[in-house]
């Protein structure tokens, strides 16, 4: 059951390494702190699956606190970068290229 659970995580570390890989040619503001927070997603994943392979609790307690990470990183995104709005009856901008 160990190597099922070692075997998915890799996988999801992989496909992590594949969000990067998108993190890295993201054109704008939004879709970088999507990727990012898809990364936060598998690291969680990732963690909780080595939790039961490896027998050792503390990896849920890293992965509670990457979730509460990952969380006020949007906050703070919103906070920083949410605020602008479009006046209304102003259609919105077109995107960056």
């Amino acid at each position: 059951m160990a190597d099922l659970l070692f075997s998915a995580a890799t996988l999801l570390l992989l496909l992590a390494a594949a969000g990067l890989g998108a993190l890295w040619r993201a054109g704008n503001d939004v879709d970088r702190m999507l990727a990012v927070q898809l990364l936060g997603a598998a690291g969680i994943a990732v963690l909780l699956l080595l939790t039961p392979a490896t027998g050792d609790p503390a990896l849920l307690d890293t992965a509670l606190l990457l979730a509460l990470l990952a969380a006020l990183a949007a906050c703070a995104y919103r906070a920083a970068f949410g605020s602008v709005r479009p006046k209304a009856g102003t259609p919105p901008a077109a995107p960056r290229p």
